[in-house]
């Protein structure tokens, strides 16, 4: 009976501390890798992700949601939340993201307003709420292209949601980079990088909620080399 308590104990306490990472949909490949890496260093902290739309996660941040590290997928929402007073630490960039291009039909992608412009149907994340929603119109206006296909746009809720899109019923997608290097991914092989000079730089920002132990841990670990490594293996640029 002792014994059996002693490993119910064990168990209750095997997480010193839990936290919520909210985190925009963009970085659904790399979380669980750099929770992973995170765990070796302090295994004592358990780490829940929520991920959705940035827009979406700020609206559930203003109504009370108790995360305590926000993720965002470029600098707007964080700052916004700062200058409410709601983060506890300024917004800083963990990353820059990049777009790319993917296709399950035989549709060449190394042109990309050529491509859209034969594509019937395009799927890209909502640009009401997502950033990268966001890049993908501006990609397409810098292109001079927009006017010419927004009406073959078909809006996915995040970008994460506009691979299935794309794999079912769109032409042709536009992805986050990042999700090009998911496992399951790889058996897909047309894809091609959105020019860069078409769109800016997509500022991926980060918040503290709080200054819980374990917040503070998981914030500081998002700036060490161990998770700038995992960024960059999934596409992600400094």
């Amino acid at each position: 009976m002792i014994k059996l308590l002693l490993i119910l104990i064990s168990f209750i306490f095997s997480f010193a501390s839990e936290i919520y990472v909210a985190a925009a949909a963009n970085t659904t490949y790399a979380m669980p890798e750099i929770i992973k890496k995170f765990n070796q260093k302090y295994p004592d902290v358990k780490v829940n992700v929520i991920l959705a739309s940035s827009g979406k996660l700020t609206a559930q941040i203003m109504h009370g949601a108790e995360y305590d590290v926000f993720m965002a997928a470029n600098m707007k929402y964080p700052e916004f939340l700062y200058k409410k007073g709601i983060a506890k630490s300024k917004p800083k960039i963990y990353a820059k993201g990049a777009i790319a291009l993917f296709s399950v039909k035989n549709i060449k992608l190394d042109n990309f307003k050529k491509a859209l412009l034969n594509a019937k149907s395009i799927a890209i994340a909502n640009p009401k709420t997502a950033p990268y929603g966001r890049a993908a119109v501006e990609a397409m206006k810098n292109a001079g292209i927009y006017g010419n296909v927004k009406n073959r746009l078909i809006f996915a809720e995040t970008v994460s949601a506009v691979i299935p899109y794309t794999v079912n019923s769109a032409d042709i997608g536009i992805v986050a980079k990042s999700s090009l290097f998911s496992p399951k991914m790889k058996k897909y092989k047309n894809f091609a990088d959105v020019p860069k000079s078409l769109y800016k730089p997509i500022n991926q920002g980060i918040i503290m909620l709080n200054n819980k132990k374990g917040t503070v841990k998981f914030y500081n670990f998002i700036f060490s080399d161990d998770a700038k490594e995992v960024f960059k293996k999934y596409g992600y640029i400094f």
